[in-house]
């Protein structure tokens, strides 16, 4: 069955639409303490929305675009030759505008509290790095995690998808993959491993979150074609 670029272009606007909505929404209204004085989902339950999210979009669209919702994986899969490069073009600006209108909604929810709404720096989500952002570590730090936890989720990907893998399995491996880079990373720098994720709320952010939107752009890619590279490696070959 041949599907059309139309439709995986929808497909992947969705998937990531619903991704930055959950979890960063989850991230921005539900993560700390409420103003009636609730403890919010803290670090486990936003890793949790992060990775539920990507296992709920697996089942919903993996059979229409294979649910990339991140461009450093349309870029990896690119890379280990599973996709075309006009598909790949296509997925990445479905991808951007899927996360900048989940943004956009976040933003707009946030902004119907009758108290009053101060975006701040890094608001809607936004990753960030430095001083005044989570626990305040370095430019290498957050390059080495973002890059190295994005690589380990490339390879999660490419492994269970490939023919040697578990198809059936393949989303619940990487949405939990997901939720366990996020228990990581959140305190470093609020877990990116996606550059469509990162874009959406550091645009309506502005600040700060934009100025440092570069390195959730960078490390991810680079882990994520390291990560293409060395399966391409070990990748079991067929023999005849």
């Amino acid at each position: 069955m041949e599907i059309k670029t139309s439709s995986k272009f929808v497909a992947e606007l969705i998937g990531t639409f619903g991704l930055v909505l959950f979890g960063c929404g989850a991230a921005a209204i539900a993560g700390g303490t409420t103003l009636a004085g609730t403890a919010g989902l803290g670090l486990l339950g936003i890793s949790v929305a992060f990775g539920l999210s990507v296992v709920v979009f697996a089942y919903a669209i993996g059979g229409i675009s294979g649910c990339h919702i991140n461009p450093a994986v349309t870029i990896g899969v690119l890379v280990a030759g599973r996709i075309s490069a006009k598909d790949a073009a296509v997925y990445i600006i479905a991808q951007l505008v899927g996360a900048l209108l989940g943004a956009f909604v976040l933003q707009t929810l946030l902004s119907g509290q009758l108290a009053g709404f101060t975006a701040g720096e890094w608001a809607y989500g936004s990753n960030g790095w430095g001083e005044g952002y989570q626990n305040e570590y370095g430019t290498g730090a957050a390059f080495l995690t973002e890059a190295v936890l994005t690589f380990i989720f490339l390879f999660v990907i490419l492994a269970t998808t490939s023919k040697v893998g578990n198809a059936t399995m393949a989303g619940l491996a990487i949405g939990f993959t997901l939720l366990l880079i996020h228990l990581v990373a959140i305190p470093i720098t609020g877990t990116s491993v996606n550059p469509a994720r990162s874009f959406g709320p550091a645009l309506l952010a502005g600040g700060q979150a934009l100025s440092q939107l570069w390195l959730f752009i960078v490390a991810p890619v680079v882990g994520a074609v390291l990560a293409a590279v060395v399966w391409k490696a070990i990748e079991p070959k067929e023999t005849v």
